[in-house]
């Protein structure tokens, strides 16, 4: 699985043809969300990026990390159905898929490195813009296969 940059425009085209493939009756492979609910959780990621939204790390996140950092941009692609952070759940939440499309399109869009957060991530520490952006890629591919787009 080749890692894509989500700095690149044309990367962050495809990205949007994707999301744009998505209609409320997508249907997922595996997991728990809707599509709706799955737009609303990569919003939360990508506003940890930004600096937006604080996550408070807990103390056995942070000791397991050096065990999983690298897996956020490795070409390894992720398992599915693989734990979440109680703050980035959003099954039992009913979401507007328009909405929520919206929403995420608007943040993918305006993903550039002026917009990334300089202080380190809760949870996974120091990272850098390029490490941001690869793993907030992978991020978005693995929700979007989850729904086939």
């Amino acid at each position: 699985m080749e890692i894509k940059n989500l700095f690149d425009p044309a990367v962050k085209q495809e990205i949007i043809n994707r999301i744009n493939s998505l209609t409320s009756e997508s249907q997922r492979k595996w997991g728990k969300m809707d599509v709706a609910q799955m737009l609303a959780h990569l919003q939360m990621q990508i506003e940890v990026a930004y600096g937006t939204r604080i996550v408070k790390g807990n103390l056995l996140m942070k000791l397991m990390v050096p065990l999983f950092k690298k897996s956020l941009f490795n070409e390894k692609p992720w398992k599915n159905s693989l734990p979440t952070d109680k703050s980035f759940i959003t099954t039992g939440e009913s979401k507007d898929f328009e909405t929520e499309k919206n929403k995420v399109l608007g943040l993918v869009n305006k993903f550039s490195e002026s917009v990334i957060r300089e202080t380190p991530h809760p949870i996974f520490g120091k990272m850098t813009k390029e490490q941001w952006s690869k793993a907030t890629w992978k991020h978005i591919d693995h929700h979007l296969k989850q729904f086939g787009a």
